[in-house]
């Protein structure tokens, strides 16, 4: 078992990473009140009954799987939800799933008489490594990613690597996009260690704990050094300025790609030469999009709708080498112009 506390300065919190802590969840969370637990329709049902089963007063609710939740509407039905159960500010909201509850989960517990506690409890490895942790929380609107949110820290996040074993191959291999993301920024070694040998994930247990535990080290330094995202935080977004506009432009054709598949393709946009040669090994070896095929104009869109716009202006981050970062501000057209390497534009 390991224990990384999160210190950012509003609210301190454990993680918890420990193989078979979702049976510990009731010792790990104070769950002695009334407690919305909120799931989608792709999470195994005994991962929300463990948690239910630990609760004093549980209500389950279950959204649709898939970024169609993290819409106003939905989180109008949580509150509303939560409002028709009585909660009062003592209460709680746990989120067991992906990123998209917790999410969702995390924003209504935000909002809900001003704040209440919430837990969570990621399923997918990209949500345990990124989502899960640092208080970010948002829905969509208007067809534009994580436009209305707020920073809410969870009093408490449980990581139970065993529940990757129901996750299928294209979700976890979205989860190493943001891995790799990290690595890239900030962890060479480890992106040399998946270079040698990450073809073994998932079943190299040993390797997929260090691995999440190593990822978990690099959100956790640099959540507790900014936690609003007014400096450093930014550099989290690497790959995320592109690959919110293809995510954005995919769902918008009818054919959407996954969260951590549009990341990987943001990171190719960005990078060029060796860095791009080998971040684009990784990205092979999971199976994860190479190229892109999609309207100019729908992304240029999407990228003048970025929260990191400011008067036109992007901020970008730029790994010149594996390990370490810089900045670089530049314009919607100019990111796109530079896309036209990796994407197929129309």
């Amino acid at each position: 078992m390991a224990v990384l506390t999160m210190a950012p300065g509003s609210r301190s919190y454990d993680i918890t990473v420990q193989r078979g802590a979702l049976s510990r969840v009731g010792e790990l969370f104070d769950l002695d009140r009334r407690v919305l637990i909120l799931t989608d329709s792709g999470v195994p049902a005994q991962y929300v009954q463990a948690a239910a089963g630990a609760c004093r007063t549980p209500f389950i609710m279950t959204v649709q799987a898939g970024e169609a939740s993290k819409s106003p509407e939905c989180w109008l039905r949580v509150l509303s939800r939560m409002a028709d159960c009585g909660f009062d500010r003592h209460d709680c909201l746990v989120s067991v799933g992906g990123g998209v509850v917790g999410d969702l989960g995390g924003f209504a517990a935000a909002c809900y008489m001003r704040g209440i506690d919430f837990y969570q409890v990621p399923t997918t490895l990209l949500s345990q490594v990124d989502s899960s942790i640092g208080g970010k929380t948002a829905i969509d609107l208007d067809g534009y990613k994580n436009q209305v949110g707020a920073f809410w820290q969870p009093a408490g996040v449980l990581i139970d690597p065993d529940v990757l074993d129901t996750l299928d191959a294209r979700q976890f291999a979205c989860g190493m996009a943001e891995i790799i993301k990290m690595f890239a920024l900030y962890d060479g070694e480890m992106f040399a260690r998946l270079e040698r040998g990450g073809a073994a994930l998932p079943a190299d247990r040993a390797l997929t704990g260090e691995v999440i535990l190593r990822a978990l080290a690099v959100k956790k330094r640099v959540v507790e050094a900014d936690e609003t995202e007014s400096g450093l935080r930014k550099v989290l977004n690497f790959g995320h300025t592109v690959g919110h506009a293809i995510e954005s432009a995919a769902a918008e054709s009818g054919d959407p790609l996954f969260h951590g598949e549009c990341v990987g393709l943001g990171m190719l946009c960005v990078t060029h030469g060796t860095v791009r040669e080998r971040i684009a090994g990784l990205i092979k070896q999971y199976g994860l999009p190479l190229t892109f095929r999609g309207r100019a104009d729908a992304l240029l869109k999407a990228m003048t709708h970025d929260k990191k716009s400011s008067g036109g202006i992007l901020t970008t981050v730029r790994v010149p080498e594996i390990g370490r970062f810089t900045f670089e501000q530049t314009t919607a057209a100019d990111l796109l112009r530079e896309s036209r390497e990796v994407l197929d534009l129309l």
